[in-house]
């Protein structure tokens, strides 16, 4: 696929998670726009429950998130929450933990690569809903007619995203050839205040890799994964999948905090 910075007029297709208004970077009509700092930078994630991942991120995302694989092509994720619309690792100030690895998907913002309708080229586009996106801003998009070095940076950066999404589908075919994907579930059994246990609740059904398929692979294919360090990402990925009762337990903290606070408040 061409990557090109600039478009004739041409139409976008597709819709992109977070993203409100891409359009194309184009000197024409954003020679006066810029990036400006703003109070709550990492805001617009504040409803990102599950963050697509490529397969080189699966290392750091997996001592915090659940990566699981989703939908028809088994796009792996990091899960941010139980619910939709919630993120569980923003904080009110609009940062991130510091101690939580922030995936690429969302640093690259506002940037990112779309595809031209009726066409495989990817051309660079930034978000004009962003709000850190303004007429002016503190660091340009353009110097004249060509990309700042911020651009210039966000474009490499974005063509970075794009060969590590190329390699992650690789990485999920392989996978899929191999027949290790199951269906899996995600339960939580409440405590009764009378500390018995409840009704086990499902949270969550997803694809997985399954344990016992990866161990009956022959002695050539676990080599091959090994030598081709899928099965380093592998391990990850089922190492993560502990983190669903970490997730549940931040929401029962969540939510007591918040009854706590609304009982203080009608005190």
């Amino acid at each position: 696929m061409a990557t090109n910075t600039t478009t004739s007029g041409g139409e976008l297709s597709g819709n992109v998670l977070l993203y409100k208004n891409p359009e194309p970077l184009n000197p024409e009509n954003m020679k006066t726009l810029g990036l400006s700092t703003i109070e709550k930078p990492f805001m617009f994630a504040s409803i990102a429950h599950a963050v697509p991942l490529s397969v080189t991120e699966f290392g750091p995302a997996s001592m915090r998130f659940p990566i699981i694989f989703t939908g028809d092509e088994y796009q792996p994720v990091a899960i941010m929450s139980i619910r939709q619309d919630e993120n569980l690792f923003l904080m009110d100030n609009g940062y991130f933990e510091m101690d939580i690895y922030v995936p690429a998907f969302i640093r690259r913002y506002p940037f990112v690569l779309a595809k031209e309708q009726g066409s495989d080229r990817l051309i660079v586009c930034v978000d004009r809903g962003a709000e850190a996106v303004q007429e002016n801003g503190e660091i340009p998009l353009f110097v004249g007619n060509e990309p700042s070095e911020f651009a210039r940076n966000a474009i490499e950066f974005c063509t970075n995203f794009e060969n590590e999404r190329v390699r992650t589908a690789l990485f999920t075919d392989e996978l899929k050839r191999l027949d290790l994907f199951e269906l899996k579930t995600a339960n939580f059994t409440p405590m009764n205040p009378d500390g018995s246990q409840g009704e086990m609740m499902k949270i969550a059904e997803y694809y997985g890799i399954s344990e016992e398929k990866l161990g009956a692979l022959s002695a050539e294919d676990l080599v091959a994964l090994r030598d081709s360090g899928a099965l380093q990402q592998i391990y990850a990925h089922l190492s993560s999948l502990q983190n669903w009762e970490r997730l549940i337990n931040r929401t029962l903290l969540k939510d007591g905090a918040a009854q706590a606070a609304e009982q203080a408040a009608n005190a």
